[in-house]
């Protein structure tokens, strides 16, 4: 792994805080900052444009709004009542390269402007003036990095008639947005996914006027950082005008995109006038074959028999390194706890434990090979710790590893045969348990790649099922051999302390871990479910341990046998309910997509002439949950948007957002849930109450 991009984030991060306590370097800046105007005045509720313009120092920059190691540039307004304003709408970037060549990040050099939109109240008053302003913060760099910042403010008259164009920056701005990156019917685009990298494919529509750029003048930025900024591209032409470019998937990027989004330059411009620098990518990823082998991606042969041997020991050394990973380190104390509980028993018994633990491993390895293999012999595109993909298994790996905190912590205990999990050692069933600690040591280890594990795991999935199952065999073997030497030599077992009262001290604390990996597998499970789905996983992992509560409150020690049936029933019973509330569900095929709430997009769609639906809402909302789960699990209700195509927007007032603070005062509303709708040709909203029911909702959509 290129270690160069993470040491650089480091230390342009330390570089900030060391600069921004000293005032004298903020002194000296390498930027001008300031505002200008597409016009020379405003008028009452219309939207007009401004932008922010850097003028770098030469050989200086700053960055996009996915920087690579830099910060992005940001703006914070200040402004009159009843003024809105948007995002910064981003020109297309270039590569920045230091003056060794390295590419550095996305972003901009010279002169630059940065567009945004505001809308004016409608109740402003022509005659007037305004003075808008905003607090600018950037980061600039050439050998050296520094943060800068700096207030600018732009003072505008307010006319009744339509505003004359700016003297000196009118058709400036005008031009800076018109060269924004955007989409264009002259051109295709089309994006596949294997496991490291995403093919991006670009082609002329027949009919449409086109330009024929070199596949040299070509490059890819991802807004998300999806594709490695620092990594070269492969961009080849496809023989008929169009070009297929490979691009690597950045490990920094996030785990689960669905969409390849960002901008594809051209540097002499997609239309034949030379126009259109940055060609706006927003598609899905589809048609994605499994990922080629090695082979079959260089044209070189399958790894010899030398190699092979590397590939092993890289794998054995992998699986003993598993067991330093944060993800292993629960199943690690568990297994440690019974070690320690069974350390006066004889040889025998000791040794028969960390064989059957490390059969467990085993036959789990080759259990997962075998699924592998098969999966991959039908074309299924396939990673490492693949099973973590699936919201269901993540959600119920975690209500497992929450009941093991428990019982840890000492809410309840299961009996000697159902221990399952590092626990009974001593007994006929603690053999189980051994098996099953191994089993779990699998689960949860899978989703770690220690360092020496990658290059192995890569040939494994690529290799023929013989060989790959050897390499699985060998990070199984490294991932027990340390239970396993605990087992064999008993002095090493010897050398532990004896069981006494320490170890309920030592068991509760042990319960921590579990907790973190249980937080861990809710921050997994929130970038897969939905926020609704999300919430419910949270009450059903409640009602889980509100399950082994009953358990343990009515089994405790000299329980009667009824108390303890009741306990054993009550307990099953909300478990179960646990499970059906959080278990994630597949979503509706006609379920509601939100799009982002934003003045511009409802005046855009209403121009369309869609209905527009709009929720303002808030997670710490109760009602706002409620009305969601209520309407829009209603089949009535997602059918009827579905077949009037009603857009549906959500202004997400979770956190502070003043946009969306002016918008409720605007109808005189200072709370949320707050819902609208903007029907065709009329033109104030339809207001809905508080508290909706899908009746309250179709009745309003179907007024006359």
């Amino acid at each position: 792994m290129n270690l160069r991009p993470h040491l650089l984030k480091c230390v342009l991060a330390l570089a900030a805080l060391v600069l921004a306590a000293v005032p004298s370097a903020r002194a000296e800046t390498h930027v001008q900052v300031s505002l200008v105007s597409a016009q020379a005045s405003i008028q009452p509720g219309q939207k007009f444009t401004v932008a922010l313009r850097l003028v770098h120092d030469e050989h200086w920059h700053t960055y996009w709004i996915n920087p690579g190691t830099g910060l992005v540039t940001s703006l914070n307004w200040t402004l009159p009542a009843g003024f809105t304003a948007g995002d910064i709408q981003w020109p297309a970037p270039h590569v920045l390269k230091d003056h060794t060549g390295t590419v550095v990040g996305n972003g901009y050099e010279g002169d630059v402007l940065l567009p945004v939109t505001l809308t004016t109240p409608a109740n402003l008053k022509p005659g007037s003036s305004v003075t808008l302003a905003a607090g600018a913060e950037w980061l600039m760099c050439d050998e050296v990095c520094m943060p800068g910042d700096a207030q600018v403010s732009l003072t505008l008259p307010v006319t009744a008639e339509a505003p004359a164009p700016d003297a000196t920056w009118g058709a400036k701005v005008t031009a800076a947005v018109a060269a924004l990156p955007r989409a264009d019917a002259a051109w295709s685009v089309s994006a596949t996914r294997a496991a490291k990298s995403v093919t991006l494919t670009v082609k002329p529509v027949s009919g449409q006027p086109a330009a024929t750029p070199s596949p040299a003048d070509l490059h890819f930025f991802a807004d998300d950082n999806y594709v490695a900024y620092e990594q070269p591209q492969d961009v080849k032409a496809d023989g008929k005008g169009g070009f297929v470019l490979t691009l690597p998937i950045s490990p920094d990027g996030p785990a689960n995109a669905k969409r390849l989004v960002g901008v594809l330059t051209a540097e002499h411009g997609w239309l034949p006038d030379g126009s259109l620098r940055g060609l706006r990518v927003d598609v899905d990823f589809n048609g994605a074959a499994a990922a080629a082998s090695p082979a079959a991606a260089t044209g070189t042969p399958p790894p010899a028999a030398g190699s092979l041997i590397g590939t092993l020991a890289l794998a054995l050394i992998g699986g003993l390194i598993l067991n330093l990973m944060p993800c292993v380190f629960p199943v690690l104390g568990i297994k440690i706890l019974g070690f320690v509980n069974q350390s006066g028993n004889e040889r025998g018994k000791v040794v028969a434990h960390g064989l059957v633990f490390a059969l467990g491993v085993l036959l789990s390895f080759w259990t997962l090979a075998g699924v592998l293999a098969l999966l991959r012999s039908g074309g299924a595109q396939l990673g490492w710790g693949f099973q973590l993909q699936s919201p269901g298994f993540v959600f119920m790996l975690a209500a497992l590893m929450l009941v093991f905190a428990l019982n840890m912590s000492g809410l309840f205990e299961f009996g000697l045969a159902a221990t399952g999990v590092g626990s009974g050692l001593q007994s006929k069933s603690g053999y189980v348990g051994s098996f099953f600690t191994g089993v779990l040591a699998t689960v949860v280890a899978t989703p770690c790649s220690a360092p020496f594990l990658a290059p192995a795991l890569g040939a494994a999935l690529a290799l023929p099922v013989a060989e790959s199952f050897l390499i699985f065999t060998a990070i199984a073997v490294g991932l027990a051999l340390p239970y396993l030497l605990l087992s064999i030599f008993p002095q090493a077992v010897k050398v532990l302390p004896r069981p006494g009262a320490w170890m309920e001290t030592f068991k509760q604390f042990m319960a921590f871990p579990l907790y973190a990996t249980v937080g861990y597998l809710i921050w997994v499970l929130a970038g897969q479910a939905s926020e609704s789905g999300l919430l419910m996983a949270l009450f059903g992992l409640v009602l889980v341990a509100m399950g082994v509560w009953f358990y343990g409150r009515w089994n405790a020690p000299g329980a009667s046998a009824g108390r303890a049936r009741f306990g054993l029933i009550a307990g099953v019973a909300v478990l179960a309910l646990g499970g059906w509330t959080g278990w994630p569900q597949a979503p509706a095929a006609n379920e509601v997509t939100w799009e982002k709430w934003s003045p511009e997009t409802v005046a855009k769609l209403r121009a369309e002439g869609r209905i527009v639906y709009v929720d303002f809402t808030a997670r710490w909302c109760a009602t706002c949950q409620a009305n969601k789960k209520l309407v829009f699990h209603s089949q009535e209700v997602l059918e009827y948007f579905r077949t009037k195509k009603i857009a549906t927007l959500r202004g997400d007032w979770t956190n502070k957002d003043p946009q969306i603070t002016a918008e409720l005062a605007a109808y005189h509303r200072s709370a949320v849930p707050f819902n609208l709708i903007w029907m065709p040709g009329k033109a104030d909203p339809v207001l809905l109450p508080e508290l909706l029911t899908p009746d309250t909702v179709l009745t309003a959509l179907k007024a006359p």
